[in-house]
């Protein structure tokens, strides 16, 4: 690799660091980069003269001369698309370089399994509130998207729908919205999202599963995300734990996400309702301004019985899964995240239950389980950071 290519590299790391750690010093970038404090500011005097950092005053005392620090330049803007999809809903939101939200969420209900428009429908979704946000696109440094399904991240492909001829789906997307675009599954962004920001940060061994309309998980070994052999690790919700005989959306019959995923809660609920069951849910479903999901999820936060007894019964089978994971992975946390994370303490005594039962008390005792705070954010946060680790940040073009 030639000087100058080396040279990139190390502004493209200095500042995803920046990103990350908000407000660094030259010390601080030496040890993150592994290079020498000379080489290191080098490179950030490049980066003020081009406009992507300035000075911010200096760091906290820790004795001897306080350092001065480096944070993202206000007036010479970069920003983010971050567009977080599940299996029924995609949102959007924009972000700048602060992580701070520009451009409100947008949502729009999109089923990518079933509907033959859905990728037209998402370019068009991402180009009108691209055009409607009012900023330039030169400005802005990618699009990230989360997905659910088997996606390749490197190829740029989703095994599962949004199939594209002669090229890629991230080449397609990329031509149609005339910006970078970077894919990534949905659980393994929400897994670095709590990892760089949420309850996992800190962690080495951390798994963090997505509660969603499905069961994701997100795998992270070594302070790094773990795809596996082919990228598809981490399909936690086929697991044939479920004695159920219903069909799953692979194919197959006992999978877990049968019984745990917010679809199958909500047909339960609704199911027992047919069958005189006395529940708020009853009038609830019949607003179709939230997903019944979300309806669900109310209710059972307001102590409808129904609900909370579906729920556990839920959490339960979550937690015989999760069991399963400890004895593999001997995780040193795990975190509740997405969508359904906002009802999260209230899966934790079935999924407690199930691990007091199931799990070998030595190794259980070692992994801490916690309720993500970002909950369905973490998508959009995962998405955001998805574009941070993959742009170039376009350093070429923006010399001031």
């Amino acid at each position: 690799m030639s000087n100058y290519l080396k040279n990139q590299q190390l502004k493209g790391d200095i500042l995803r660091n920046v990103y990350y750690k908000d407000c660094v010093s030259l010390t601080d970038l030496s040890k993150l980069t592994n290079k020498s404090l000379p080489v290191v500011t080098g490179a950030v005097s490049e980066l003020i003269s081009e406009g992507f950092l300035v000075e911010h005053g200096l760091a906290p005392s820790t004795g001897g001369r306080r350092p001065a620090t480096f944070l993202f330049n206000r007036e010479n803007p970069r920003y983010i698309v971050a567009v977080a999809m599940d299996q029924l809903m995609t949102r959007l939101a924009i972000y700048n370089l602060h992580k701070e939200c520009v451009y409100p969420t947008q949502e729009l209900r999109l089923n990518p399994f079933e509907d033959n428009e859905g990728l037209t429908e998402l370019i068009a979704f991402i180009n009108h509130h691209v055009q409607a946000c009012g900023l330039a696109r030169e400005q802005i440094l990618g699009v990230g998207i989360g997905m659910p399904g088997f996606v390749n991240s490197e190829k740029g492909i989703n095994e599962s729908f949004f199939y594209t001829e002669r090229v890629t789906l991230r080449e397609y997307l990329s031509e149609n919205v005339s910006l970078p675009v970077f894919i990534e599954n949905d659980s393994s962004l929400i897994a670095l999202a709590e990892l760089k920001f949420g309850a996992g940060a800190g962690s080495k061994e951390l798994l963090v599963v997505n509660i969603g309309w499905g069961t994701g998980l997100g795998m992270i070994i070594n302070g790094q995300l773990f795809k596996g052999y082919s990228g598809y690790a981490g399909e936690f919700s086929h697991i044939p734990l479920s004695q159920s005989n219903n069909l799953c959306s692979c194919g197959k019959r006992g999978c877990l996400e049968v019984e745990t995923s917010l679809l199958a809660m909500v047909e339960k609920a609704k199911a027992a309702l047919r069958d005189g069951a006395e529940s708020v849910l009853e009038r609830s479903f019949d607003d179709e301004s939230k997903l019944a999901g979300d309806h669900f999820l109310d209710a059972a936060r307001k102590g409808d019985p129904l609900a909370l007894s579906i729920l556990a019964e839920s959490s339960f089978l979550l937690g015989k899964g999760i069991s399963t994971l400890i004895h593999i992975m001997n995780p040193e946390r795990i975190v509740l995240s997405g969508r359904g994370a906002v009802a999260g303490k209230m899966f934790m005594p079935g999924i407690q239950q199930a691990i007091n039962q199931f799990c070998i008390h030595k190794i259980a005792e070692q992994t801490t389980i916690v309720v993500s705070e970002l909950c369905h954010e973490a998508e959009l946060a995962g998405a955001a950071n998805l574009v941070v680790d993959s742009c170039e940040f376009q350093i070429k073009q923006v010399l001031v």
